[in-house]
């Protein structure tokens, strides 16, 4: 069932609030602009998560406990490699314009700041 005009408006005030207010929040869980996973940290771990448990077998099999440690310490590297989206594809995630600059007074209230505020006087029973 599709949105009527009034729900349409309504979702697109609140996206922009959304993208206004929470910039970070949006950067780091939308879907979009995420760009290609880094193949090269993912072969990386990879690569040091099997070296890791080699060690860790060697280790244990050798009984240096120094060896296994090391090992174990070596696949978490590798898998936190592996795992960690990268600082620059991050960075360069395009943000939505705002309008124009940005303006050092207050901006008019939107839809969720209103609903926001009647939340805060019910809570506070002066509403």
């Amino acid at each position: 069932m599709p949105l009527s005009e009034q729900e349409q408006r309504l979702l697109e005030e609140m996206e922009r609030n959304l993208y206004k207010n929470d910039a970070d929040f949006v950067a780091t869980v939308g879907g979009g602009g995420r760009g290609r996973p880094n193949y090269r940290a993912i072969v990386l771990g990879v690569l040091l998560a099997v070296a890791g448990a080699g060690a860790l077998i060697g280790g244990v099999a050798s009984q240096l406990t120094i060896v296994g440690v090391l090992g174990f310490a070596l696949m978490f590297v590798g898998v936190l490699v592996a795992i960690t989206p990268s600082k620059r594809r991050a960075a360069t995630t395009p943000m939505p314009s705002g309008g124009g600059s940005a303006k050092p007074t207050k901006p008019q209230a939107g839809f969720m700041d209103r609903l926001n505020e009647r939340w805060d006087r019910r809570q506070e029973g002066r509403d």
